[in-house]
């Protein structure tokens, strides 16, 4: 599928899967091994969410929210350091839902994955508070 094609197929079938690409998220998700889905958000992202947006320049990109601010939010993926200010709902496609990993579908809740999402990426929010200015 080309990426130009994700709002589509969200739009006419209601979610989206493809293949990870990229290693901005490990070690959550594997490139080129773990199936992604992506539903459609009809609401504000909550903190620790991660969703699938288009930046300015046209690349997509899926990477966890820091933090919900008013006009905006900030985001991260989990094997970076360098977090984005200032993406809106306007660049939002969709939120991850489940990652399918050798066969087995695994959805992003349970206190398996909420462990990992606290003691990973807690303290990564922490820091987003100072770095980024209020949009």
């Amino acid at each position: 599928m080309q990426k130009s094609n994700f709002a589509a197929e969200l739009a006419e079938h209601g979610s989206l899967v493809y293949v990870c690409e990229g290693d901005s998220m490990l070690p959550l998700l594997r490139e080129k091994r773990d199936l992604l889905i992506i539903k459609p958000v009809q609401r504000r992202l909550r903190r620790f969410e991660i969703p699938l947006y288009r930046r300015d320049s046209g690349q997509y990109v899926l990477h966890r929210v820091l933090r919900v601010r008013k006009k905006d939010y900030i985001l991260c993926g989990d094997n970076r350091l360098r977090m984005e200010c200032g993406i809106t709902d306007a660049q939002i496609l969709g939120v991850l839902t489940a990652v399918v990993r050798d066969g087995k579908e695994y959805p992003l809740s349970g206190w398996r994955y909420w462990l990992y999402v606290y003691a990973y990426c807690g303290p990564k929010s922490l820091l987003g508070l100072l770095l980024c200015k209020e949009v």
